[in-house]
Formats: structure tokens, sequence, C-alpha cells
């Protein structure tokens, strides 16, 4: 974003979906997700409704499912959750494929699985059809408390720097033998992550004496509003 250039989950495209102010596609992708969220768990042609007009906004923003479906690992935490809950509740039994597992987990497991995703792929919609700068804008509109936009604006700014300096951190560990993935090296990659928690913390000090000493009063400049 202080760069210039888009954030690497945008796509580029010039679609409506794309064209839309910001604050009105929170304020639907909030509206959307409170509808999938109070959905009954075994209301399924609801949730097939539902995932169908999220890919009618998905063909209609011209982005494309291959952009987006890998993108969706993010959710591998919940999906493995999401299965293993038939195995560990309780409650009347059933058979699925010959196991034997919890009718109440299996579908609570189901339902969790497909708010998650339907969630997932709705956020990373919004995500690859707006600027963060116009998202911060929106947020501003939405009138979000201004010390959480610049949080938000912060951490966007700087998280390819801190990305950037994790990944020369590796390169410098494995051209000394370290191998990270390996447990017998997790104590140093450990310290190491200690380290860039420790130098992010001191960049955002200087960060922050800097924009004292150029008249930093707890408002930062508006962004510039959209018509």
């Amino acid at each position: 974003m202080g760069a210039g250039h888009g954030h690497r989950l945008h796509f580029h495209a010039h679609s409506p979906v794309h064209r839309a102010p910001a604050h009105l596609k929170v304020l639907a992708l909030l509206g959307f997700m409170l509808v999938v969220v109070a959905t009954p768990r075994e209301a399924y042609a609801v949730f097939v409704v539902e995932a169908l007009v999220l890919l009618g906004v998905i063909g209609v923003s011209r982005v494309p499912l291959g952009y987006l479906l890998p993108r969706m690992v993010v959710e591998v935490p919940f999906a493995v959750f999401a299965v293993l809950m038939p195995f560990i509740s309780h409650g009347p039994r059933t058979e699925v494929l010959g196991v034997s597992v919890s009718e109440p987990g299996l579908v609570a497991g189901i339902a969790l699985l497909v708010k998650g995703s339907i969630g997932v792929l709705a956020s990373l919609t919004l995500a690859a059809t707006t600027e963060p700068q116009d998202l911060l804008r929106g947020l501003q509109r939405l009138r979000m408390p201004e010390l959480v936009v610049q949080i938000m604006g912060f951490m966007i700014r700087y998280l390819d720097v801190v990305t950037a300096e994790l990944g020369r951190m590796m390169t410098a560990l494995r051209s000394r033998g370290c191998d990270p993935r390996s447990p017998r090296h997790w104590p140093v990659l450990a310290r190491s992550l200690g380290a860039l928690f420790i130098r992010s913390y001191e960049r955002g000090e200087r960060v922050h004496l800097a924009m004292l000493s150029r008249g930093y009063d707890g408002k930062l400049p508006q962004l510039e509003k959209t018509p």
C-alpha cells in the first residue's frame, strides 16, 4: 500500500464489484455472514442458495475461482476440527462408509465446514475486489474507531516488510546448516522468531517517534475521500 501497488490478495479487474464503494461491500459482507451464521444447521437447501449467491457475485467480479480456492488454505485448521467432530462428539451413533460416528457431531461438523467455507470465500472475494486503501476509507466512512483504522493501515503497510525480513532470516539460518522444519532446530527457530518480534517492536517505536516529530496528535491525515 505504501509503495503504491496493490496487496497480494487483490485481483486487478474493472468489474462492477470492483467499482462498488468499499463501505457498501463491507456492509454487504457483514449482512451476508449474519445470514449464513443464523442458518439452521440442517437447512442444506438454504446453504446451497447462499453458495449460489456467492458464486454469482464471484462471477460478476470476474475473479477466477482458481485464484481464490488456493487461498482458502487458511481454513484448514477449522476443516480439520469439523472432520474430527463426528468422532469426538457424543450422542446417537450412525454409520458413514462403514464407520460409526456421532450423528449430532456429523451434523455440526458439516454445518461448521459449510459455513466456514462460505465465510472464507466471501472474505477472500472482498479482499480480491477491494484495494487496502479503499477498504480503510470504507471503514472510516462507517465510523470505525480512528485508532483501529490506523492499526490496520500500519499492519497492511508493514506486513510485507516484516515478511521479507523473516525470509532473510530463514535464508541465513539455512546457509548455516539449520533446517527450520527439523524439530532438532526448533529452539533456534524460536529464538529467531523472538528476535524478529523484538525488531518489529523496535521498528514500531522508531516509526512512532518519527510520527511525533512530524506533529502526530493521534490522528492521521484523512485519506482521500471517494464521491
